[in-house]
């Protein structure tokens, strides 16, 4: 699983949890949020980006991305799924990256691309509880500005 940071290139995971953690252990003052939410982009074939973020809350964030290519995806519920799925999975593997190097202490949310208006409504109980089902805190629009901002960003 390879991530870019739009200031170190393209990153191993290991490099990516290593960054993450330096981050986080050179300023303990702060309280710190990590975030993960993926977007879409459908064009010949559905673009899918997850990005993940640290927030040092009240001074700054770090991200790094990952791009997914799939067939064109035409069900919007298909592809919300997708996104959430993609979003769950990152969050797991960082989870278990974080324990294994003693840092349970990090909690993790997942920011989704579904909202109370729009197509989407439709969808928040299955999804929100297929996060919080898996022990995640998660996000919907208007409070979902990883998945909608810093993922949606890079599916262009």
């Amino acid at each position: 699983m390879h991530f870019i940071s739009p200031s170190k290139g393209v990153m191993t995971w290991d490099e990516v949890v290593t960054d993450l953690l330096d981050y986080v252990t050179s300023d303990p003052d702060y309280s710190y949020k990590i975030i993960i939410g993926t977007d879409s982009h459908v064009r010949d074939e559905t673009h899918f980006v997850t990005a993940l973020v640290v927030h040092r809350v009240g001074k700054g964030a770090r991200y790094f991305y990952r791009r997914k290519l799939y067939e064109k995806i035409k069900s919007l519920r298909q592809k919300i799924f997708f996104e959430a799925a993609f979003s769950l999975e990152v969050a797991s593997k960082l989870a278990q990256s974080l324990a294994e190097r003693g840092h349970t202490e990090l909690d993790l949310e997942i920011h989704l691309d579904i909202g109370h208006n729009g197509e989407t409504k439709g969808l928040i109980r299955d999804i929100v509880g297929m996060i919080v089902g898996s022990g995640f805190d998660a996000k919907i629009k208007p409070d979902s500005c990883v998945a909608s901002n810093v993922a949606d960003k890079y599916t262009k």
